[in-house]
């Protein structure tokens, strides 16, 4: 994975329509620094690949490429109804933000786009619906992995989401967790829903992630005027899958 030079990572999740189609940003700061101990965490926890050739797991699929997920991941006009945009890098550490207490840490990295271990790329969207109406933002990210990473990193997620009351990242707190009844997507997927206190807002949030092969898609959406309608629309979610799986093989 590209190494990215961070200062204050920055998340700004999309324009929020409501009401009269105010908008509402979020900005957390964390500490910059050298995450080094996350890197060698991620380093370690990389299953050798024997013989394998080309980023091959010898237990499954090779990891995408750069380029392949570049044209995996949904792009403008793929879903009626909804604009599809690029994610900024700014939005998406290159390394783990530290969480408390460090059992939900799985749960916090999803928020960011990371994970441990550390996907070798990434290709992030931000997607919105075209409805004035709609109050639900929503961004998804493609992670390239060997599968056993893959497959560990939904192992864990798993584990937190189950187990996790709520914890804190960046001087936010999440709390309300709870674990939803994942889609029949991919090889496996996991999917739950909290509420995030950020900067005195309270926000509920869902988040889906699907492992296909040795890529993960994480989708998150969050809506402040409904929290029944904070989750990822099953259009958007079958169409990232379908195109992922077109390009994998």
């Amino acid at each position: 994975m590209k190494s990215t030079k961070l200062g204050k990572p920055k998340i700004s999740r999309m324009a929020v329509a409501v009401s009269v189609a105010a908008t509402l940003g979020f900005t957390a700061a964390c500490g910059g620094g050298g995450d080094e101990d996350a890197k060698s965490s991620a380093s370690g926890s990389a299953t050798a690949a024997g013989d394998a050739k080309d980023g091959q797991d010898a237990a499954g699929k090779p990891a995408l490429t750069e380029a392949q997920l570049k044209e995996a991941a949904l792009a403008k006009g793929d879903v009626k109804g909804y604009t599809i945009s690029e994610m900024p890098a700014d939005e998406m550490p290159a390394v783990p933000v530290p969480a408390e207490p460090a059992a939900c840490q799985p749960l916090a990295d999803m928020f960011y786009f990371t994970s441990d271990p550390q996907a070798k790329d990434r290709a992030g969207r931000r997607v919105t619906s075209v409805s004035d109406i709609s109050a639900t933002v929503m961004a998804l990210a493609l992670a390239s992995h060997e599968q056993s990473d893959a497959e560990k990193v939904i192992a864990d997620l798993r584990k937190a989401a189950e187990s996790c009351d709520g914890y804190e990242q960046v001087g936010n707190k999440y709390t309300d967790i709870e674990v939803l009844t994942a889609p029949k997507q991919g090889d496996e997927a996991v999917s739950y829903k909290l509420k995030g206190d950020i900067e005195g807002a309270k926000i509920p949030m869902s988040f889906t992630v699907v492992r296909s092969g040795s890529t993960l898609v994480t989708f998150s959406s969050m809506n402040m005027l409904d929290a029944d309608k904070a989750e990822v629309p099953a259009e958007i979610l079958e169409a990232q899958v379908a195109k992922l799986e077109k390009v994998a093989g």
